[in-house]
This record gives C-alpha cells, sequence and structure tokens, in this order.
C-alpha cells in the first residue's frame, strides 16, 4: 500500500505558532530569561512583536564564560600553532602551567592567521576576559571578515576553554552555560548530489539502521547558487515522496536547498515539502539573499532554518527579528566560537523562543565541539547535525566511549573537552614558526 502523507498529518498549523508554542515550556524550564538583564522579555519573547535594537544590544553584551569560576587571573603565556602534514593544532599555556589544546578544522588557508594576526591578541592577557578578547578578534580584523577569520578564532577559542575547564574542572558547557543535555539525538545528513533518488536511498538507508537516527536530512535542489538547475533534473520530485514512502512517519525529515532556488522555486519546493511533512527548511535561496528568505518564509507553514555560512551578527539578528528564520544554524567554527554563537542562540531567544542547531564541519573533532555547544543550549529543541565519528586525532575519553546509541551521543563530562589527545600524536607535530 502507498504511504500518503500530507501536512494535515504533520503540520497543519502556524509555523510561528510551532516555533512558539513546542518549545516554551521547556525553555522557561530551563532558561530564566530574566538572566538576559530584561525586563520586557518574556516566556514566548519580547511582548512586542519586533524587539527593541537596544535591549537585544544588552541581551549581546552580556557575559557568556563564567568568570566567577576563576578567582584568580588566568594569564595567557603561550599560544602556538603546531603542525604535522594537513593536521593543526592550536596549544596555548598559562603563566601556572595549565595547558588547553585544540583541533584545528580541515580548512587549513586560513590558520596561519592566528601566527600572524591573532597571537598578539591573546599573549599576556587574561583568560577569564574571553568574551572581550573574542570582541577584538572581530573589531581588530574588521576587514577580514568571514570563514576564513572565524576558523582561526574558533580554534584558539575552543583551546583557551580546554585549558580553563581543566583548571576548573568543567566541561566546555559548565564554562558557556548549564548543561541541558548530557544525550543528544542527531540527525544523519546526507551528501552530495549528482546521483538519482533510487541511489542515493540506497546509500543512505543502511547508515540509519546502523546508526539508528529518528531523523535524516535529504539534499534538494542543485545545490549552491545552481537558479533551479536539478541534479539529476527530477530528482528533487522523486526524493522527497521517496524518503517518506521508505522511512514512514515515524521519522523525521528535513531538507537542505544549499541555496538551489530562486524564491518563486523555493516556495514551489517548499509547498511539496510541506505535503510530505518535512519538518525543516534550510537555505532555500542563496545564504546572503536575506530579503528573499524573508519572503520564501513569510509564504510557507514549513520552518525555514539557514545562518551556517553568514558571519554577520547583525544580519543574522536582522533574520531573526523579522521572522526571515525560525531557526538559527551557526557553525561553532565558521562563526568564530561559541561563545559567539551563544550570544546569537540568546537573540534567538528572545526573538519569539527561536530555536538554535548548530551546523557541523566535518571531519577531526567538530562533532565534539559542535556536542558540547548544544549541551548548554536552553533553546536547542531541533536535533543538531552529524557526520560521523571518522577522525585521525587519536584520543582517550575517560568518562565513556563516545559512539551513537540509538541516534545519540553522550557529551563527555569530564574538563575542558572532555577528552586527552595522545601525547604522541600531539609530539608528532611540530611547532609552526611566525613568518
Amino acid at each position: 500500500m502507498e504511504l500518503t502523507l500530507t501536512k494535515k498529518n504533520h503540520m497543519n498549523i502556524n509555523r510561528r505558532h510551532f516555533i512558539s508554542t513546542t518549545f516554551a515550556g521547556s525553555l522557561a524550564a530551563a532558561l530564566p530569561l530574566s538572566s538576559y538583564g530584561s525586563e520586557k522579555i518574556g516566556i514566548s519573547g519580547f511582548k512586542t512583536k519586533y524587539p527593541d535594537y537596544n535591549e537585544l544590544n544588552e541581551i549581546e553584551k552580556l557575559p557568556v564564560l563564567k568568570r566567577q569560576l576563576f578567582p584568580s587571573p588566568v594569564i595567557i603565556k603561550t599560544l602556538e600553532l603546531l603542525r604535522f602534514g594537513r593536521s593543526f593544532l592550536c596549544r596555548v599555556r598559562s603563566a601556572d602551567g595549565a595547558e588547553g589544546i585544540s583541533v584545528a578544522h580541515d580548512g587549513i588557508y586560513s590558520h596561519y592567521l592566528i601566527l600572524l594576526s591573532l597571537r598578539s591578541l591573546f599573549i599576556g592577557k587574561d583568560a577569564r576576559d574571553l568574551d572581550s578578547l573574542m570582541d577584538q578578534v572581530y573589531i581588530r580584523n574588521y576587514r577580514l571578515q568571514g570563514i576564513a577569520l572565524g576558523i582561526p578564532a574558533a580554534t584558539i577559542e575552543f583551546a583557551i576553554l580546554d585549558m580553563l575547564g581543566r583548571i576548573a574542572g568543567k566541561s566546555i558547557g559548565l564554562l558557556i552555560g548549564e548543561i541541558h543535555k548530557h544525550r543528544i539525538e542527531f540527525y544523519l545528513a546526507t551528501e552530495g548530489r549528482g546521483t538519482s533518488a533510487e541511489e542515493t536511498l540506497k546509500v543512505w538507508q543502511p547508515q540509519v539502521e546502523e546508526c539508528k537516527a529518528k531523523e535524516i536530512k535529504i539534499r534538494v535542489g542543485g545545490g549552491h547558487m545552481t537558479n533551479n538547475i536539478d541534479n539529476p533534473p527530477g530528482r528533487t520530485e522523486k526524493l522527497i515522496p521517496l524518503f517518506r514512502k521508505t522511512f514512514g512517519d515515524k521519522m523525521d525529515i528535513s531538507a537542505d536547498a544549499n541555496g538551489s532556488y530562486t524564491v518563486d522555486e523555493s516556495i514551489r519546493v517548499g509547498k511539496v515539502l510541506e505535503e510530505y511533512g518535512i519538518i525543516r527548511y534550510e537555505e532555500p535561496v542563496p545564504y546572503d539573499y536575506y530579503e528573499e528568505t524573508k519572503k520564501v518564509a513569510d509564504a510557507l507553514t514549513v520552518p525555514i532554518s539557514g545562518g551556517e555560512q553568514d558571519q554577520s551578527f547583525h544580519q543574522l539578528r536582522w533574520m531573526l527579528v523579522n521572522d526571515g528564520f525560525d531557526i538559527i544554524e551557526p557553525d561553532v567554527f565558521y562563526f568564530g566560537g561559541m561563545i559567539r554563537s551563544m550570544k546569537i542562540a540568546r537573540i534567538a531567544a528572545a526573538c519569539g523562543n527561536k530555536q538554535c542547531t548548530p551546523h557541523m564541519t566535518g571531519g577531526r573533532l567538530g562533532f565534539l565541539y559542535a556536542f558540547h555547544f548544544v549541551s548548554a543550549l536552553p533553546n536547542g529543541g531541533y536535533r543538531p547535525e552529524f557526520k560521523g565519528f571518522e577522525t585521525d586525532v587519536v584520543y582517550e575519553c575517560k568518562t565513556g566511549p563516545i559512539k551513537s546509541e540509538n541516534g545519540a551521543v553522550t557529551v563527555p563530562t569530564g574538563p575542558g573537552l572532555g577528552v586527552d589527545i595522545d601525547p604522541e600524536y600531539v609530539n608528532k607535530h611540530k611547532l609552526v614558526q611566525a613568518f
């Protein structure tokens, strides 16, 4: 019997109402919004439809790092970039001998900025001032905005958070918030286009069954800025009903267009997604088409998500205030770290309890940084992305194995990142000298 699912089965409700009512109770219980410092913020966000930007500015200024955990200064003595082939590590040491290490992103093209432009902002400074130090990265390097700046900035921040966590005996999540989730359900993101709907299913169905994911994300359209070209032609119209029929009503399915469409085509495809109960629609138009994204959002009931590519804090804030996004998806590497990402998550919460679920960059230990961030999110109602555990990094987790169990991962509870990187692996890396 052919499975037929319509939005009457899944989402025959207004998407703004869906967002605010679904998560209002959990957010109210988990997050005392008065801690954001605004009397006008209530359980379902600002009393007015569009928040006062002055109040959002005050929320943005509120600290993220729990400075009170550190009664004495933590002076950063050294900040080093280490390299072994295509692998980069960042190592920081305090004047008192504490140490933290981060594993850099795969995108090696910008890591040398750590030495050329960023290191001097941290050496000799008190690590307890990490919030303001990260602000200075963007203030002092305003001509270098973008992912090329965000990746090295985040790499430094993660190393400092690892060091501070080891000093305080706290996980990174407890340094930037309270732990709201110890076990995190994830969605499995299918990759690539260029194959038929049937071939795509054949590749990804065994992986869904292996990790027992409760949600899978399909790729619709032709990919970044392809202007309505499907790859191959007709794939999207077959892919959506095929995945729904195969996985059934109990599987949550989301869709990512990666900026494939114009406004009209985004809306047309969005109606198909609604028909088959797709729970979120990511980047229907190119990521920096802000007004166009809002037009798509206004025309559909399926929640619209985005933000993984965008580095402008205030553009993302505009999208949240004006209902262009229901779900904000900063990448903790691309966006310049967890502190900056937590600030935009707070803005999302203030704008009608919109949700934050980070994009996860592939490779290395990106999944760990993303999961620590999610663990501390009071408004992380949707599942975050997961691309697997495959990594060349040799590490040990003393609080338990890091693995998928019934579609969820338990976040390490040890200090800092919660894992110890093998000293032999670290020693393979050699110090990179400034040019």
